[in-house]
């Protein structure tokens, strides 16, 4: 069964293109058929994995073939990426894709459509979300079994979780009832300052009741925006590094997570 987790936060720069690259070949190195897509104009993800960004083919093609009841082959748009993992590119066009959505019926699933042709052929699939709260990101979550919400150690950011989390109630109860939240996990933290230490202690005593925080905390280091420049998943960029190591440990919180939830699943619909 394809699990489908889209890594959101309105805020930029909290490590979420990162984490969807690191995660996605963390499950891929432990046996995992993973897929990534691209949703944002950005086209951060594609570019951090080494394609172009003039590609003909992308998410935006994929969304408007679904939207004008096209017949099409819905793999068309997929690249193979050398470490092991599929890939939906996105590039610039995709901006006006937010603007086409408002006049089509069923605007917030047109993803979702699309998402069912290939989850068969899956484990996971991770969706790249772009830092706002538009028609695309709603598009992810109505999409979605679950969210991840990477947040910077940084006491401005993890305030900024708040429109998040009203959002995601709201897809809850309009579009996507069984939309679960898998936690939140912190990015960029050096642990060495008080700032960091802070924000730590604010997220986990604050919200800890309501949400799952992750144990694991993603440290800051060069090596990540370097690996991103080249093309590559911070495992075969600086294998050995902490954010390697991080990221290997969070794979492990990921899978767990999802055991656990399809256990509960299956022992609810046993009764």
């Amino acid at each position: 069964m394809c699990k489908i987790i889209a890594i959101a936060n309105q805020k930029g720069g909290v490590a979420k293109t990162t984490t969807t690259i690191n995660l996605g070949v963390g499950l891929s190195k432990v046996g995992k058929r993973v897929m990534l897509i691209d949703a944002d104009p950005q086209g951060h993800l594609t570019m951090g994995l080494g394609f172009p960004k003039n590609l003909r083919v992308t998410l935006k093609t994929m969304m408007e073939n679904i939207i004008m009841g096209l017949e099409f082959d819905p793999r068309e748009a997929i690249l193979h990426h050398e470490e092991g993992i599929d890939v939906i590119p996105s590039n610039k066009l995709l901006s006006g894709m937010d603007m086409s959505l408002f006049t089509v019926e069923d605007r917030e699933k047109v993803l979702k459509e699309y998402l069912e042709l290939l989850e068969n052929d899956y484990d996971y699939i991770l969706i790249d979300c772009m830092p706002s709260l538009g028609m695309l990101t709603i598009n992810a979550l109505a999409a979605a079994d679950s969210v991840i919400v990477p947040v910077q150690a940084h006491y401005l950011p993890l305030k900024g979780m708040t429109q998040l989390m009203k959002t995601i109630g709201k897809v809850q109860r309009q579009l996507n009832p069984d939309l679960k939240i898998d936690g939140v996990l912190l990015t960029l933290a050096d642990m060495r300052t008080k700032l960091a230490r802070t924000t730590e202690d604010s997220l986990r005593e604050n919200y800890r009741k309501y949400i799952r925080i992750f144990k694991t905390v993603i440290p800051v280091a060069i090596a990540a925006a370097e690996s991103s420049a080249a093309g590559q998943s911070i495992y075969e960029y600086d294998k050995n590094g902490t954010v390697a190591k991080a990221y290997a440990e969070f794979t492990r919180e990921v899978i767990h997570c999802g055991e656990k939830q399809r256990n509960k699943h299956e022992s609810s619909f046993s009764r």
